[in-house]
């Protein structure tokens, strides 16, 4: 055993004791808790205003719309950019590796913390909106910005520094990293390529958009995630279609494996309720976001008439991202029933996802996924790089932002060669305590969300007469 190895052994014990303790206990109370809470504080925002958020999403979608500049992006193009982030490593390896550890129940989980996190991600994207200001002669705008606003003082100024620090290593560094470890996983695994090349060109291409600035990003994403979405779903539906015999005992597994995971399990020593629960929650932040901070960076900047407006869209990309994607992703893997190669320890991460894809096309379906995980995993690190960025600049300017791009780059190329389960368990420890400041702030200011809220809904029944 190198040094190597020996210190990455020692670092998977320490970040697992903390995860421990954030993931199996504090952070489902907290994410679950604060997602609860904004549902019935907004009357279930979620189902009252899915039509309308459907509407306003689907109906801005363009693939060249009007040109992000200072003063911000359009409200697709903002919707873009966090489904960029959203829609990543967490639904093609994200998926399988919760279903490895906590069983086809973890899916279930993932839909209920999916759902309240709805109405979580309507109060971060609404407040981002409300406190988003001007900097450098650019509209910028995050959690770091509501902090300050719920505590006041230098309480308020140390949290919210706190938060940019554990957002810029959480989603800059180490979220980059899962992203990056993916492609390359998943590119050797199609054509055989070492994963360090592969992750150079992954940061070179980064590295290239990186330096466009926000105008560069919000092109880049608003063509790619339309396009990549769509061929993911086009590809998993073919081949539950080709399984559909297989579906009604696919949803059985999910729906009995949520409250009795050895029914399903085959046996499979250690999975517990706890478990599924843990993994789906846990996976299922990590895909979605909603109470994590790192999507309002986004909405904020968005160019809209009210700060509601930004707040409905903003719950479409929770629901695009675990309802649609990351639901294919497990019905691919279940109806071709190799989640039992993930059981045996014989496949682990983006790995198995392909195996489903080679179950039903052969070779191709290893191609497929390296493709499409090319296209989720690297419009990610735009979405993280951009979300670091805001932080940045919050904390020491905009002269520290190349430093930062060479930072991100370098990491890009860094967790192309690590192992998966600490490049995943470090993403997890570091999106854990970044959640804290945020849902912090977010309950402090839900009674401002809520006139909002009120205010939004008013003002479109005294104009509604006249439209």
């Amino acid at each position: 055993m190198n040094f190597l190895e020996q210190v990455q052994i020692v670092a998977e014990n320490l970040v697992g004791k903390v995860n421990g303790f954030l993931w199996d206990f504090a952070l489902l109370i907290l994410l679950c808790g604060t997602g609860i809470y904004f549902t019935f504080r907004l009357k279930f925002i979620q189902v009252t205003k899915f039509k309308e958020s459907f509407q306003q999403t689907f109906g801005q979608i363009k693939l060249k719309g009007a040109k992000a500049d200072a003063s911000g992006m359009s409200s697709f193009q903002s919707l873009a950019t966090a489904v960029a982030a959203q829609v990543g490593t967490g639904n093609l390896a994200g998926a399988a590796t919760a279903m490895i550890a906590g069983g086809p129940g973890a899916i279930f989980w993932m839909w209920v913390s999916a759902f309240f996190g709805m109405a979580t991600i309507f109060a971060e994207a609404t407040l981002a909106q409300k406190h988003k200001t001007t900097r450098d002669g650019h509209v910028i705008g995050g959690p770091a910005y509501y902090i300050q606003a719920a505590f006041k003082g230098r309480f308020g100024k140390i949290l919210a520094a706190v938060f940019s620090v554990l957002i810029v290593f959480a989603l800059g560094f180490m979220g980059n990293m899962v992203q990056s470890n993916s492609i390359g996983d998943a590119f050797h695994n199609a054509f055989g390529i070492s994963p360090l090349i592969v992750g150079i060109l992954v940061a070179v291409a980064a590295a290239f958009i990186f330096l466009g600035g926000v105008k560069r990003i919000a092109s880049v994403t608003e063509k790619i995630v339309p396009i990549m979405a769509l061929l993911y779903i086009v590809g998993s539906l073919i081949i539950v279609f080709a399984n559909i015999t297989n579906l009604p005992e696919a949803f059985r597994q999910i729906f009995v494996g949520a409250f009795h995971p050895q029914a399903v399990a085959g046996g499979v020593i250690g999975i517990t309720i706890q478990k599924s629960i843990r993994f789906g929650v846990a996976r299922g932040l990590f895909s979605n976001e909603a109470g994590m901070g790192s999507t309002p960076h986004a909405h904020a900047i968005a160019k809209v008439k009210h700060p509601c407006e930004q707040g409905v869209v903003a719950m479409m990309g929770v629901f695009i991202d675990t309802f649609i994607i990351l639901t294919l992703t497990a019905l691919v893997i279940l109806t071709t029933g190799v989640l039992d190669q993930g059981y045996a320890g014989l496949l682990e991460g983006v790995a198995l996802t392909q195996a489903g894809f080679v179950a039903q096309f052969g070779q191709f379906g290893n191609v497929f996924i390296a493709i499409c995980m090319l296209f989720f995993a690297f419009s990610t690190i735009i979405g993280w790089y951009f979300f670091g960025e805001a932080n940045i600049k919050y904390l020491f300017g905009k002269k520290a932002v190349k430093f930062y791009a060479a930072l991100v780059v370098g990491f890009v190329v860094l967790g192309s060669c690590l192992k998966v389960k600490l490049v995943w368990d470090l993403a997890d420890c570091f999106n854990g305590l970044m959640v804290i400041p945020n849902l912090l702030a977010l309950l402090v200011l839900s009674g401002s969300v809520v006139k909002l809220l009120k205010d939004f809904d008013s003002s479109r029944k005294e104009t509604s007469p006249l439209e």
